[in-house]
């Protein structure tokens, strides 16, 4: 199973490593990651593995949307089969 977390907000130092942390933290792999800085505006998709997640997965949601908030970040972390439903014809 696999989730996509998106990472939106002002660029500062440490943002990745902040995000990767706490997905480490819950054993949350990633997978593949792709991030971008446009002009003072930080984003970042981010796939990662939740076969081995150590909390429920609607708990892992609120701890990433948390971790934005405190950050002034916008992290918003979606299961793939939504992801892929909201995303096929």
């Amino acid at each position: 199973m696999k989730a996509v977390i998106s990472v939106t907000g002002r660029d500062s130092m440490g943002i990745i490593a902040k995000v990767s942390a706490a997905c480490a933290e819950y054993k949350a792999n990633i997978v593949d990651i792709s991030q971008s800085v446009l002009s003072e505006y930080f984003a970042m998709i981010m796939i990662v593995d939740i076969s081995t997640l150590t909390i429920p997965f609607s708990s892992f949601i609120d701890t990433m949307t948390a971790l934005g908030q405190e950050n002034g970040l916008v992290i918003h972390t979606m299961h793939e089969d939504i992801f892929n439903s909201m995303h096929s014809i």
